[in-house]
């Protein structure tokens, strides 16, 4: 069966950085430039729809200089870098909660997402201050808001308020750096996903890991609980 969906926790960004002498600041730049090379290729083999682990809701618990080092990069990616994402032909979907971010960067997110709409090569899903139970209580609230009777909420219901409502559920999902957790990572859409562990930090997994983990998937048996 092969991969529509691969979904990617970017870890080792820091790690990368400090095993080479350089500051961690530099990690996570070069860690934005392989969403780039790997999103590219991950296109070129068919897959349409790449979703990464950018900002987790935990990570406001870093100095207040990494934070605002990755706030500034993800604003660049959504400003400067959109014809980047044009000559691709690759629609942006900003996946998480607003509330904390600044309002020059949820005015980027707006645009890039209405830019690049028509876009159709690919879809590039980016999980900017996201949780799994974070979307999970957002999507409960909507069928609150909405008045849904308790005896009227299914599975099919709270899917489509979540905020990956719409997108295919991730046939792969990829952690890098060795750690082996999802750490809240598409809790709910996620949850049939393969998982794959690999040592490599995200700024080093090249398109020979990729393609080395599109094998494994292939080679394996999914059966949705049956």
């Amino acid at each position: 069966m092969p991969i529509k969906h691969l979904a990617i926790i970017l870890d080792g960004n820091r790690r990368w950085a400090k095993k080479r002498g350089l500051p961690t600041l530099e990690g996570h730049r070069r860690g934005y430039d392989n969403v780039k090379t790997i999103g590219l290729a991950a296109l070129d083999r068919g897959i349409g729809h790449l979703t990464v682990f950018a900002f987790s809701t935990e990570n406001w618990k870093r100095s207040s200089e990494e934070v605002g080092y990755l706030m500034d990069l993800l604003y660049h990616a959504l400003t400067a870098e959109l014809g980047f994402y044009m000559e691709n032909n690759v629609r942006l979907k900003v996946v998480g909660l607003r509330e904390g971010l600044s309002e020059k960067l949820v005015s980027a997110i707006d645009e890039a997402e209405h830019v690049t709409s028509g876009n159709t090569r690919g879809q590039l899903n980016l999980c900017i201050n996201y949780g799994g139970r974070a979307e999970i209580v957002a999507a409960v609230r909507q069928l609150v808001a909405d008045g849904v009777k308790s005896e009227d909420v299914t599975e099919e219901l709270i899917a489509s308020k979540t905020w990956m409502a719409g997108i295919p559920d991730p046939d792969l999902i990829i952690r890098t750096s060795g750690e082996q957790r999802v750490s809240g990572f598409l809790t709910w859409s996620g949850v049939y996903s393969e998982l794959m562990f690999v040592d490599t930090y995200w700024p080093a997994f090249n398109e020979s890991n990729l393609d080395a983990a599109i094998a494994a998937y292939e080679n394996r048996e999914r059966r949705f609980g049956k």
